[in-house]
């Protein structure tokens, strides 16, 4: 199945610079951050991140760190329950990598010097979240747990910044992946903000290069991602030729704070959490509509308590149903949840005596750039981990704060196998890539935003996908004028965004069924007989993008 053009790569000026490591590692969130601290035993580490340090999705991450540490659990339920929630799709070894490693690796975390809740016994604490079957989330300071374990990585990799295995670079936005004549990853270039001790466009090289670069939130009108998460990773992985695979599977969070409709970018997460200690949603009417929907009611997985909220909200013709903690009560709301409390009152909502409105936003996305279970991509040299990765983890749904151990577990395995195997990788110098270059203009963004919200949104349909790919292939390459405008963060950003855009409307229109984190209005079953497998999107030199349909190989 072929497609539109997209870009080989983005129009940049030349790299005016030049820096070297062993391993280049972009993104600081949890795998990021791992990966760089682990792959000093392979060699010297650059870690480039797109702000600061601290500025990633891994620190606004409330409910926790999903891992089988109660006796009364074991990883064979975890890895039952994270199947069931993939709807079929799951790589089961992957998944099996996961659980059976994760509760080691959470341990680790701790001994590093992360802080989670505690017994009145000592024993880390535990609750449950949507689709679990066992208490067996960790959390730290109430629902800050991704703040918790991102200043104990950042205070691991501080207490040796005077390492010279390692070197970070802020405020650096990766252009695109650099590849050799063979088609190997050598570096990335970079557009670095002046506060570094670089600026300008300039060129990192390493023998391997590993993307944590985080999710692709920003390509949605609303979503509960920073601002940081414009989908550059994947973009340029794909431009570089990276297979990508499951875009289609984008999980809407269900309960994120309403705002009016006019509300757009970052919104406020209510964390599942809140319902996992037993806070109930109804419609506007007051009605407990989760009741009899499933099993679990409002902590079924998040894909089936989102198309609740969805149905709930079109039978009322309402703009949001209600999230009800009042019962739980304000003393023990405002300890187990004060951030969320602080956030609602900071919008005259107080959980402890109102009903607080919630609707879904785009939360997470469950495909991403193809790796295997050591995080290598298709490209020989990249590695993945992370949200901006698809390891075969998630299947057709995440399973709730399975992300945080995906990036722990995964950027422990990419170290491991750098350590293994970088002393054979003899990269050789950057090549120009065949192909279109490309640059939309960054005031094209919020288009692309309102297209996506309206084509590719928590329902779609033949109608509305075909008017999405119609919208956006009038900025396509050769669609647009000739001098598309300043190049600027903000225009490379933009860029990124249509191509993620591009890419997963495709696989949007083309899986014709409705599974997990995909809801087709016009197609409402799961079809196993003709959708049990991956849709595979990758670019040609001449910048077409092929997608091809892969069903699933049993474990």
């Amino acid at each position: 199945m072929t497609g539109v053009r997209i870009a080989r790569r983005l129009r940049t000026e030349a790299p005016g610079w030049t820096v070297s490591a062993d391993v280049v590692v972009v993104g600081s969130g949890i795998a990021g951050l791992t990966a760089a601290l682990e792959a000093r035993k392979a060699g010297r580490v650059l870690l480039v991140t797109k702000t600061r340090l601290a500025d990633s999705a891994t620190a606004w991450a409330q409910g926790g760190i999903a891992a089988a540490l109660d006796p009364e659990d074991s990883p064979e339920q975890h890895l039952n329950d994270t199947l069931v929630a993939g709807v079929g799709l799951c790589d089961e070894a992957a998944v099996r990598t996961l659980v059976t490693e994760g509760p080691r690796r959470v341990r680790e975390l701790v001994d590093l010097g992360a802080e989670f809740e505690r017994t009145p016994a000592g024993d880390i604490a535990l609750t449950r979240e949507g689709g679990h079957h066992r208490d067996r989330i960790a959390h730290s300071g109430g629902d800050a747990t991704g703040k918790e374990i991102s200043r104990a990585l950042l205070e691991a990799l501080a207490a040796i910044r005077e390492d010279p295995q390692i070197e970070v670079y802020e405020h650096a936005l990766v252009t695109d992946i650099l590849t050799d004549a063979a088609g190997r990853a050598c570096g990335v270039t970079l557009h670095v903000l002046g506060e570094g001790r670089q600026s300008g466009v300039g060129a990192a090289l390493g023998r391997a290069v590993v993307l944590a670069a985080g999710g692709l939130g920003q390509v949605y009108a609303s979503t509960t991602n920073p601002p940081v998460s414009t989908g550059d990773g994947l973009a340029a992985a794909l431009r570089a030729g990276a297979q990508v695979a499951d875009l289609e599977f984008v999980q809407f969070h269900p309960t994120v704070l309403w705002l009016g409709r006019s509300a757009k970018g970052q919104q406020p997460l209510i964390s599942e959490a809140v319902r996992g200690e037993g806070a109930v949603l109804r419609d506007v009417e007051g009605r407990r509509f989760m009741v009899g929907r499933h099993e679990l009611a409002e902590l079924a997985p998040r894909d089936v308590v989102a198309k609740g909220v969805v149905t709930a909200m079109a039978e009322t013709g309402a703009e949001h149903v209600w999230l009800d903690a009042r019962h739980l009560g304000g003393e023990f709301l405002a300890e187990r949840f004060p951030t969320i409390v602080a956030r609602c009152r900071s919008y005259g909502i107080d959980p402890a005596t109102d009903l607080v409105p919630v609707a879904p936003a785009q939360h997470y996305a469950s495909g991403g750039i193809r790796t295997d279970r050591r995080g290598r991509t298709s490209l020989p040299g990249l590695y993945a981990c992370g949200e901006v990765s698809c390891t075969g983890v998630h299947g057709a749904n995440r399973l709730a704060s399975n992300s945080l151990l995906e990036g722990l577990v995964w950027g422990h395995r990419i170290a491991e196998d750098l350590a293994s195997s970088l002393g054979d990788a003899r990269p050789g110098d950057p090549v120009e890539r065949d192909g279109p270059v490309s640059l939309l203009d960054a005031d094209a963004q919020p288009f692309v935003q309102s297209a996506m919200t309206a084509g590719a949104g928590v329902l779609r349909s033949e109608a509305s996908l075909t008017t999405l790919a119609a919208r956006l292939a009038t900025m396509a390459v050769g669609a647009g004028p000739d001098d598309p405008g300043p190049m600027t963060p903000d225009s490379w950003e933009t860029t990124n965004l249509h191509t993620v855009a591009v890419t997963l409307g495709r696989h949007a229109a083309l899986r014709e069924e409705t599974r997990g984190g995909h809801w087709r209005e016009d197609f409402p079953e799961r079809d196993d007989a003709r959708w049990r497998g991956h849709l595979v999107s990758v670019l040609d030199p001449d910048g077409v993008l092929t997608t091809t349909y892969e069903p699933m190989k049993e474990s």
